[in-house]
């Protein structure tokens, strides 16, 4: 599975082809299972196929409003998944609610479980062509736009592009575990 690193070293197109194919992925990867395939745990800290795509639709989301940010703004500071509360701290965030971008948080608030798979899929493609048009719009200079991340420093969008292909390859293979029944 290819890691963000990866996609660094190949072409941008190839980063976006990436983003492309993903709803078709998961659409392949889920048809012919029934809600009862999609919504089955594998273990009970792991995710569901239907939590999964869930996950992916609100990314999706989170990374636009990332890439509008950074096309709007000269170097933001972007909130990332994991960062430490130090990190948040010297923000002015987190303390006692803790990191606000926490995905079992969002999976247990936004109730995944009980999320129709099939609208989720639906919703998740949509979002994601809008990204893609998005993308695909871009001149040369606004692909240099960057944004700082929190552990990383300053990433330019097609840095962003490909921490967001890898984060498809892991939740496509974590899908892929749940639908065999492995964590």
């Amino acid at each position: 599975m290819p890691t963000r690193e990866d996609y660094l070293r190949q072409p941008l197109e190839r980063r976006l082809a990436r983003l492309a194919g993903t709803a078709d992925e998961l659409t392949e990867t889920t048809r012919n299972r029934s809600a009862a395939q999609l919504a089955g745990r594998p273990e009970t800290a792991s995710w569901s196929a239907t939590e999964i795509i869930c996950h992916l639709r609100d990314v999706e989301e989170l990374f636009r409003i990332r890439f509008h940010t950074i096309l709007a703004l000269d170097d933001p500071q972007i909130l990332t998944f994991g960062a430490e509360p130090a990190a948040l701290a010297a923000w002015g965030i987190g303390g006692p609610i803790g990191h606000p971008l926490d995905p079992d948080r969002w999976a247990e608030e936004r109730q995944y479980a009980r999320n129709d798979p099939s609208q989720a899929l639906s919703a998740f493609r949509r979002h994601r062509a809008e990204t893609v048009a998005l993308l695909e719009s871009l001149t040369a200079a606004q692909w240099q736009r960057g944004g700082i991340h929190l552990r990383l420093g300053r990433l330019t969008l097609g840095d962003w592009v490909a921490s967001l292909a890898a984060h498809d390859d892991n939740h496509l293979a974590q899908l892929e575990r749940a639908l065999e029944g492995r964590g």
